[in-house]
């Protein structure tokens, strides 16, 4: 257990009995627990395998390579249809996770399997279409348009989704004028 970590899972008010006993359940797999992204992340020699996550409605598991898992259980759960590689293992009840322990561990001794492997996910590049006020400040702000290629795939990917869901485009120039800062400094939406 990581020390830094621990304030997450006690911080949690409606998951943490749950936490409490997921958290044990993944360290028995000999994974290292770091804090990424203020949540608790398990690593294999430095490789992201697992994370745990809380939302409104569940807790979860989070493989980061869940796309490449057998699911033999069809257990996993992509969470929504933009999300290529990652998928979830959802918990409601403490019941159900220690019902579940055994899959749980066998997932994740999978995922450091094909970690191990170094199996990747195969990423869709095509990126959807770039709304056209995004491709006007491109056309305008060079500074912009490179910093914008330098991002990661899933990075720019990610804002085309963001700036293209808005349906007014004003709206749309709004978000992209909130985020041209972040693009510049080479981060990505949710850096």
């Amino acid at each position: 257990m990581n020390p830094k970590v621990d304030f997450y899972f006690s911080k949690a008010k409606k998951w943490q009995d749950e936490l409490n006993v997921l958290r044990p359940i993944v360290l028995d797999c000999e994974l290292t627990e770091e804090l990424k992204w203020g949540v608790p992340c398990y690593t294999f020699q430095k490789s992201n395998i697992v994370l745990i996550h809380v939302f409104k409605e569940y807790c979860a598991i989070l493989f980061f390579k869940g796309a490449l898992l057998k699911d033999k259980k069809n257990i996993l759960i992509q969470q929504t249809k933009n999300v290529q590689a990652a998928r979830q293992i959802r918990f409601t009840t403490v019941e159900e996770i220690i019902k579940m322990k055994p899959v749980v561990k066998a997932y994740i001794k999978e995922a450091i399997e094909i970690d191990k492997a170094g199996l990747k996910v195969e990423l869709k590049m095509d990126l959807e279409p770039i709304p056209e006020e995004f491709q006007q400040q491109l056309t305008e702000m060079p500074a912009l348009k490179t910093a914008f290629n330098a991002l990661t795939p899933g990075r720019q990917r990610a804002y085309i989704l963001y700036f293209s869901s808005a349906k007014q485009a004003k709206t749309r120039e709004s978000r992209i004028e909130k985020y041209i800062p972040q693009i510049l400094k080479g981060k990505g939406l949710d850096d």
